[in-house]
């Protein structure tokens, strides 16, 4: 039974009719297998109402199977001979009058196929994601300077693009006019915005906060950032594992071997149940063996720990890993911004610096400005008159106590005659002024979780000395998280595909890492990896 679900797309709706019914048949076939067993415990005497509903649940889920028999019959696969196994037992259990069993295994094999083509929806959502990402509208700078609106994918090396406020980056490029904000999030996963000006390099995808920029396109389509990231994930999501490809290349002798034993079993034991074990203990399909307690155990532990494993095989990888790649943001911090310090200028009131900050900030979406208005509560925000944005650089308004200016440095500089020096800070940075006067800065940074440091010396405990910290953020602001953490090894500025790299290489010296990590941005480092741990509700 193939796989429903194709790799580079989401679920057609055929698909998704496909996966219900193998379910609707699941159900009722589980339906009459309990009415079944219930029937002989409370009814021993009527052995026959018993073996009835026993019957119709092994008939109901014995037509898909029989039917992908004969389909794997004209296009082999390892799905295919887990099929004829499955369909070779039922007709044994049939033969031997044991309807339970001729019940009971496809019914399992259904199942199984339904969580197997659900489980890799997850990648296919992350795929859809970043397609997405790749498919926008582009203001076309002409020849004659007029705008020209065309699809992102007709774009060429070399065309020069106007990108607005709110837009999309339509493809790799070079700013040549222009300053802004860009949230670039959905490629490296940091959550501190990237300022751009001109010379500087983008990725199609990021979104424009602010500013109006002026980009010569430099890659497009497959050659882009993302395309390259989106091929290589479904090239990923396509590959076979090694254990894979040798039952596939050895399929025909596989189930050849398979029939001899049982036969053989058949012969020196005259134990039909004995011959019905081998076949179902030779399908390749894990969800169809015999699963051994302790994983079961494992499993359910990790759930109510809100821990989901996809399959007791994950146990065992995990019981060989020996190394761990952490990514930064979302996973070691909570991903988002926050106030670590403010730095009242003289003998400035801290509260009234906090209070003027929150209420310029609360003015604009800017991630840096909604950090900063979530320092108090809404009720002490004060009312503004006159607010302006000041693309890329901050804002200023009118207050009760005069007028306001919360932002950069390079905005601060243009309202005061002597502005002292912004202090070391490896986070995002704004001042604020009022009637012409300097009151302090406010330093800004992505929090660490408060179990991180603790989790990584545990992990350090079970034998996990080798830890990478692996991020697309600046090396300073990587430093100083991996320092928190006790973690000695640091690649910073990495794109997915680095990530990717950087995975590879670790297995490439003899570890076998487990990737952390959250986001479709880490997606391509989590299934390089022995074992991936996908952080949060996403599932990759």
């Amino acid at each position: 039974m193939t796989s429903s679900v194709q790799a580079g797309g989401a679920l057609t709706r055929q698909e998704q009719k496909h996966i219900t019914r193998q379910l609707m048949l699941a159900l009722i076939a589980s339906g009459a297998l309990i009415l079944g067993l219930l029937w002989r415990w409370l009814a021993p005497q009527q052995v026959a109402v018993g073996d009835l509903l026993l019957g119709a649940a092994s008939v109901v889920v014995a037509v898909p199977v029989l039917r992908h028999t004969l389909h794997s019959l004209r296009y082999p696969s390892l799905h295919g001979l887990t099929d004829q196994l499955i369909a070779l037992a039922l007709l044994g259990a049939w033969a031997t009058g044991d309807l339970l069993t001729a019940a009971l295994l496809p019914l399992i094999m259904i199942v199984g196929h339904i969580l197997e083509e659900r489980s890799v929806i997850g990648s296919q959502e992350a795929i859809e994601a970043l397609s997405k990402l790749t498919r926008s509208r582009a203001r076309r700078v002409g020849a004659d300077g007029q705008l020209q609106d065309i699809d992102n994918h007709d774009l060429e090396p070399g065309d020069v693009v106007e990108v607005r406020a709110g837009d999309h980056i339509p493809a790799d490029g070079l700013v040549l006019e222009g300053k802004a904000s860009l949230d670039t999030a959905p490629i490296t996963g940091e959550s501190v915005p990237q300022e751009v000006e001109p010379g500087a390099e983008v990725f199609g995808g990021a979104i424009n906060l602010d500013g109006l920029l002026r980009i010569r396109v430099t890659r497009t389509g497959e050659t882009s950032t993302l395309g390259r990231v989106i091929a290589l994930m479904q090239s990923a999501e396509q590959a076979s594992p090694p254990i894979t490809r040798l039952l596939e290349r050895h399929a025909a002798r596989y189930l050849l071997l398979v029939l001899m034993i049982a036969a053989s079993t058949w012969f020196l034991t005259q134990d039909a149940q004995a011959m019905l074990a081998v076949l179902v203990a030779a399908c390749p399909c894990a969800l169809v063996l015999s699963a051994p307690a302790s994983s079961i155990a494992g499993l359910t532990v990790a759930a109510r720990h809100g821990i989901l494993i996809r399959g007791a095989a994950f146990l065992e990888e995990l019981a060989e890993i020996n190394a761990v790649v952490v990514d930064k943001t979302g996973t070691l911090t909570h991903g988002r911004l926050h106030l670590q310090a403010v730095e009242p200028y003289g003998d400035v009131d801290p509260g009234l610096l906090k209070t003027l900050a929150a209420s310029l900030g609360a003015t604009s979406n800017h991630p840096v400005s909604r950090a900063v208005s979530e320092i108090v509560s809404r009720e002490a925000w004060l009312p503004l008159e006159n607010v302006r944005e000041h693309q890329g650089l901050g804002i200023s308004a009118f207050t009760p106590q005069g007028e306001a200016v919360l932002g950069r440095r390079e905005l601060l500089a243009t309202k005061l005659a002597n502005l002292p020096e912004a202090p070391e800070h490896d986070g995002p940075i704004v001042g604020l002024a009022l009637e012409g006067d300097f009151l302090g800065w406010l330093l800004l940074a992505d929090s660490l979780r408060g179990e991180a440091a603790a989790a990584m010396a545990e992990l350090r405990e079970l034998g996990l000395g080798r830890q990478l910290l692996l991020t697309g953020d600046r090396q300073a602001v990587a430093d100083r998280i991996a320092h928190q953490v006790g973690i000695a090894d640091v690649v910073a500025g990495a794109l997915p595909a680095d990530k990717l790299e950087q995975v590879k290489r670790q297995i490439d010296s003899g570890y076998r890492p487990m990737v952390i990590g959250d986001g479709i941005n880490d997606s391509l480092a989590l299934k390089a990896g022995v074992v991936g741990v996908a952080m949060g509700g996403r599932r990759l």
